[in-house]
């Protein structure tokens, strides 16, 4: 009788670690504006299958907040791209979850304007005296013959 021997399936890992896939998610995720308008912060768990080739080709919300969050970690979801390692020579479909974060960007501080002051511009104006033009005889004058 021969012995049952576990395998495991190798899992697929991206490219430079979980902290570049966190990085990733967040230079990529822009917030909703509806969820800007009703404040919704929160946490949306999307569950993504993997193909042998470490493309997402199915994507689900599992815990949602709505106001447009929802689908803006699906559509962040489906841009990710995988390594998976090769395991003789298996196409298996890998199910994993992710969970993207929204937390409302903090308010701007706004540079305190200083009070205005009143500018008060005086222009005087004064008569100059008239030009006076140049009399006969008074300048040179020459005379090139050739």
């Amino acid at each position: 009788m021969a012995k049952n021997k576990i395998t495991h399936v190798a899992k697929p890992i991206y490219p430079g670690g979980l902290a570049a896939l966190r990085k990733f998610v967040s230079s990529h995720l822009t917030y909703p504006l509806e969820a800007l308008a009703a404040k919704v912060e929160g946490t949306v768990t999307v569950r993504y299958s993997l193909d042998y080739r470490g493309v997402v080709v199915d994507a689900k919300i599992k815990q949602g907040l709505g106001h447009g969050c929802d689908e803006e970690a699906l559509r962040v979801t489906r841009l990710l791209r995988f390594t998976v390692p090769q395991d003789r020579k298996k196409k298996v479909r890998i199910h994993q979850d992710l969970n993207v974060h929204f937390k409302l960007p903090k308010p701007t501080k706004k540079a305190p304007t200083p009070p205005a002051t009143a500018v008060q511009i005086t222009y005087t104006t004064t008569a100059s005296a008239a030009k006076k033009s140049p009399e006969a005889g008074s300048g040179y004058q020459y005379q090139i013959e050739w």
